[in-house]
C-alpha cells in the first residue's frame, strides 16, 4: 500500500545507498553508514562525515507524514549491511 509514512525523500546518492543497505537511519533518525561502504568501494568519506556530524532526516510536524519507525527498524535489521 502506498503511504507517505512508507517513503523518505533522499537525494539520489543517498537513496541508492539506502536501497542497497549501505546506509540506514537509527531510531532518532540519524544516518548510520555501514563499514561495508569503505570495504566494498574504498570510499565514503563524505557519508562517514555525515554520520560523525549526527546528520538526521528532516521530520515533518504532522505525525502522519513522518517515516514509519517500524519500517526503519525493519530496514536496519533486514537490509542494512552493518
Amino acid at each position: 500500500m502506498h503511504s507517505v509514512s512508507n517513503g523518505i525523500a533522499l537525494r539520489s546518492d543517498l537513496h541508492r545507498l539506502f536501497d542497497r543497505g549501505y546506509i540506514t537511519f537509527d531510531e532518532d533518525h540519524r544516518i548510520v553508514v555501514s563499514k561495508r561502504l569503505r570495504e566494498d568501494f574504498e570510499n565514503g568519506v563524505n557519508y562517514y562525515r555525515m554520520q560523525d556530524e549526527g546528520k538526521r532526516l528532516w521530520i515533518p510536524q504532522r505525525a502522519a507524514d513522518r517515516p514509519d519507525l517500524k519500517a526503519l527498524e525493519w530496514h536496519r535489521e533486514a537490509t542494512f549491511l552493518g
